[in-house]
């Protein structure tokens, strides 16, 4: 039984690395982000505008500005503006219960960025892998390091809308919301908690 068990996490942590590995950069879209983050900067303010927001998602996600503008309109109808955003990669696999592993930049409004991985579990996928790019708007963050911390999924949150599947995270009062497109993204795929850090963990129990 021990060995089954340990048969079985091997491979669903090669299938969830196998997915991730599918996500590579694309040096023209962060360029790009990069871009619309310094203009963001330099218009001043502590937040970004739905403006500068739906830019950087159909950029980074690859959707139509009028998908993005009607993300936008939910999230800040529910959140307000955030202040800051993750542009990333995930990708993650499963035998019953899975895992998901993602890595991305984290960009400020006031100009502060952060190299960021996030890794946890997650119920609700068949057997199998998928891979999506994420842009996960963030609020209430003050400090970027305050950033790596474990963030537990918010019950009831999760919706679609204009094709993207949306959820909240939330922890010691800062608040995440990624919204995913891509490859097998799936809203029933609940996220018990989600660890980010400075570097890749691989074990995220």
């Amino acid at each position: 039984m021990k060995a089954l068990k340990t048969t079985a996490l091997s491979l669903l942590l090669g299938l969830a690395l196998t997915a991730c590995s599918t996500t590579k950069n694309n040096p023209t879209t962060h360029t790009q982000i990069q871009d619309r983050h310094n203009q963001a900067v330099q218009n001043g303010g502590d937040s970004y505008s739905d403006g500068e927001l739906v830019s950087a998602i159909s950029t980074h996600l690859g959707v139509t500005a009028e998908s993005a503008a009607t993300t936008i309109e939910r999230l800040f109808k529910d959140r307000g503006r955030p202040v800051g955003y993750i542009t990333g990669e995930e990708g993650g696999g499963a035998i019953g219960v899975g895992l998901r592993y993602g890595k991305g930049t984290l960009w400020m409004k006031n100009g502060q960025t952060r190299k960021v991985y996030w890794q946890g579990p997650t119920v609700g996928f068949d057997l199998g892998a998928d891979a999506s790019k994420v842009f996960t708007l963030v609020y209430d963050l003050q400090n970027p390091d305050f950033i790596y911390r474990r963030y537990p999924g918010v019950d009831g949150s999760a919706y679609l809308v204009a094709g993207m599947a949306v959820n909240y995270q939330r922890a010691n009062g800062v608040t995440l919301a990624p919204i995913r497109t891509g490859v097998g993204v799936r809203l029933g795929a609940k996220v018990g908690y989600t660890s980010y850090t400075k570097k890749r963990n691989y074990i995220p129990f």
